[in-house]
């Protein structure tokens, strides 16, 4: 099992980049797991308080079962990934079931921040986009997805977003094996990690077959 992390910066085409690699890749090889499935269940809070949550910081993140569901992938096992509204901040009494995969992507803009979890991958992909483009990615999908007026997308990445991507985000670029330029864009990148990961695959598939 190959287990690739990719981080980034809030908006900055993480997902894209995920899309483009399982569309590279053969059918039924990859599964993904979001790192927003671990956030901390908030639920039980005020409406008032849930705006103050900083869903930027690790700490907003449970990474220890995220690394022990890593964990029972690798040995072979289904795990149940929960599901997390934010706009209830809660997690939902159901879960999405994950089987073991060829390849794992763990991705979200936390996921490199974690010493244990980084010990977990074989590749490190940081999506690197500049902060205008993130801004305005970040602007459309709060609106349409987290209920957020413009002015408080404004409000939250000055107090959360921005301060929280220049402490703990970007600097785990130096952590990254593979820096991607221009996130989903930059499809001469995406088509180098997809490569790499298929001679990986083919490397496995040749071993496996050399010892049976």
């Amino acid at each position: 099992m190959l287990i690739i992390g990719i981080a980034g910066g809030s908006g900055s085409g993480k997902t894209t980049v995920v899309k483009k690699i399982i569309r590279a890749l053969p059918n039924s090889a990859v599964s993904v797991i979001s790192q927003d499935a671990y956030y901390k269940d908030n639920g039980h809070l005020s409406a008032d308080e849930r705006k103050k949550i900083n869903f930027d910081h690790p700490s907003s993140i449970e990474f220890e079962l995220l690394i022990k569901h890593i964990d029972w992938l690798l040995s072979g096992k289904e795990i149940p990934m929960p599901i997390y509204s934010y706009v209830s901040c809660a997690r939902s009494n159901e879960t999405i079931p994950v089987k073991p995969t060829k390849v794992v992507i763990v991705e979200g803009i936390l996921v490199l921040t974690n010493a244990e979890l980084r010990r977990r991958m074989d590749i490190k992909i940081y999506v690197d986009t500049d902060g205008d483009d993130r801004l305005m990615r970040i602007i459309q999908r709060d609106i349409e997805e987290r209920g957020r007026s413009f002015l408080e997308v404004l409000k939250h990445y000055e107090h959360f977003v921005k301060p929280m991507h220049l402490q703990f985000i970007d600097p785990t670029k130096r952590f990254a094996d593979i820096i991607i330029p221009q996130g989903g864009a930059n499809q001469v990148a995406i088509d180098i990690v997809a490569s790499r990961i298929r001679m990986n695959l083919d490397e496995e598939k040749t071993a496996y077959e050399n010892n049976n």
